[in-house]
């Protein structure tokens, strides 16, 4: 095959998959740009749930009564999270008679002020601006099938960033050639081959990063980092248990006896056992590592669990697309890695639909 029939190819390649992802590339790059200071996004978004008094917690019973006093009948505490960034204590609901779906399971979420135990704000995991953004990015609004599609819109999205590199390079002199604005009489075209350019490396390691993150199996093969053995409890099974409506163990049992085995480190999270492990998860925050200890509901034995793990090809994955702890040179590259691909889509179908009425004018022309 000649250079030029591979570059026709190429381009073929790069058109088709602009066009037809064209739809779905613009909702999920505009929601990862927003999402890249999601935090933020939501104090601005929800002000109610971070109308804090202070950053002193008191005990975790506190928080736990008045989040109880809030619940509707049936509805069961799940976890207890404690704020690390002067935001709100956080407890999450087990849903009475909660649709059975894929995914995560819907929880109400009760936001507490920490010094006072106050009720700042009840409503649903699945709402609000912030997680729907999350869950459009994550999967498309698709409960089950949304997060492959997600995934292979990613392989798809890295071919593009190659074949639009290898249509960038100028077919004659040199290479800095193509760094030029005015490569075309049109303005889209211009901006199409300028912003592809300078995006498309960034690029190519968010939908790579994006892409592992939907299919931590296949890619986790690849490094050799463990999976969940075969024959264990199914996660989705276990997110989806309902919580102990009354665990033999108090709550501040538990905790206790967790910190005999883990002195000096703060509070992070609590989890109830539920009807598929009679195990209280009590997790503390340590020299920016998180230590959990299991805590059994029957006999009140406390072990210390496998510590989460910090590091690893698939938390750097994480931590790359969504910019995490990588600094505001990273995040402003992720911010433009979300918005540019919305501008490439527009442009690209511009450019299409500019040429078939070049070459409909140009046929109608040859015919006359």
């Amino acid at each position: 095959m000649s250079k030029m029939a591979m570059r026709r190819a190429w381009f073929q390649v790069h058109k088709w998959i602009g066009l037809v992802l064209a739809i779905l590339i613009i909702p999920l790059s505009l929601s990862g740009a927003a999402l890249v200071w999601h935090d933020a996004l939501d104090r601005i978004v929800d002000p109610a749930r971070y109308a804090v008094t202070g950053k002193t917690v008191i005990g975790p019973d506190s928080y736990v009564a008045a989040a109880r006093a809030a619940l509707k009948h049936g509805e069961r505490i799940a976890t207890l999270t404690m704020p690390d960034d002067g935001g709100p204590v956080v407890v999450a609901v087990s849903v009475a008679n909660a649709p059975t779906q894929p995914g995560p399971p819907q929880r109400t979420m009760v936001y507490l002020d920490p010094p006072t135990a106050r009720v700042l704000e009840v409503s649903p995991s699945n709402g609000g601006l912030v997680r729907f953004l999350h869950v459009l990015h994550g999967s498309l609004q698709l409960p089950g099938v949304g997060r492959s599609i997600v995934g292979w819109i990613g392989v798809a999205m890295m071919v593009s960033c190659f074949t639009g590199l290898w249509l960038w390079w100028p077919t004659v002199g040199k290479w800095t050639r193509g760094l030029r604005f005015r490569r075309h009489r049109d303005v889209e075209t211009n901006l199409h081959h300028l912003f592809g350019f300078w995006i498309a490396l960034p690029l190519f390691v968010l939908s790579l990063t994006g892409a592992w993150i939907s299919f931590p199996q296949v890619f986790g093969k690849l490094t050799g980092e463990a999976s969940r053995p075969r024959g264990g409890p199914d996660r989705g099974a276990m997110m989806r248990a309902r919580p102990l409506m009354s665990p033999a163990q108090p709550l501040a049992v538990a905790i206790g006896k967790a910190r005999a085995i883990v002195d000096n480190a703060p509070l992070r999270s609590v989890a109830w056992p539920t009807d598929l492990s009679a195990d209280w998860t009590v997790t503390f925050q340590s020299s920016g590592a998180s230590i959990g200890v299991k805590v059994a509901d029957d006999t009140g034995g406390a072990t210390a669990a496998a510590a989460r793990s910090q590091g690893g090809v698939a938390r750097w994955m994480r931590r790359i697309h969504d910019g995490t702890d990588m600094g505001a040179l990273w995040q402003v590259i992720i911010f433009l890695g979300g918005i540019l691909p919305a501008v490439l889509a527009v442009t690209g179908v511009i450019m299409w639909w500019y040429a078939r009425k070049w070459k409909a004018d140009l046929a109608a022309r040859r015919a006359a």
